[in-house]
């Protein structure tokens, strides 16, 4: 089965040859989001929650795009620059998933840009959310 290429529209172009998320079978994968503005400018520098928030919404807009919702999301992998962070970014991510959590693995490792501090890609489900 052919997928479905989700690009929305107030997003930019991506920095590199992916699309913001590809929906297939019912099933909705989103690409790693990073706190980048329209002009590829890394936002809230050394602000790890502020960068958590945007990615988080980001995540939801496309997630929105396909059909589905963050209650539909039933993995996500969390990629972080510095255990420091950590904190920070469990707080802001506990806010978006407040009931169920969905499994995911958070690791540290070097972003593409070196102002960023968290990348969250995800895998939802359409219609997974608890009726």
């Amino acid at each position: 089965m052919p997928f479905e290429a989700i690009n929305p529209p107030q997003f930019p172009t991506p920095i590199a040859p992916y699309s913001c998320g590809t929906k297939a079978n019912g099933m909705v994968f989103v690409a790693g989001m990073l706190a980048l503005g329209e002009d590829g400018t890394v936002l809230h520098v050394g602000d790890a929650a502020a960068q958590t928030r945007h990615v988080l919404e980001s995540v939801r807009i496309t997630l929105e795009a396909a059909g589905a919702t963050m209650a539909d999301v039933t993995f996500n992998h969390v990629f972080l620059k510095d255990w420091a962070d950590y904190p920070a970014i469990n707080a802001v991510y506990g806010a978006y998933f407040p009931g169920d959590k969905p499994a995911r693995f958070c690791v540290q490792v070097g972003l593409v840009r070196p102002e960023c501090l968290v990348e969250v890609a995800s895998v939802a489900c359409i219609g997974s959310a608890a009726a």
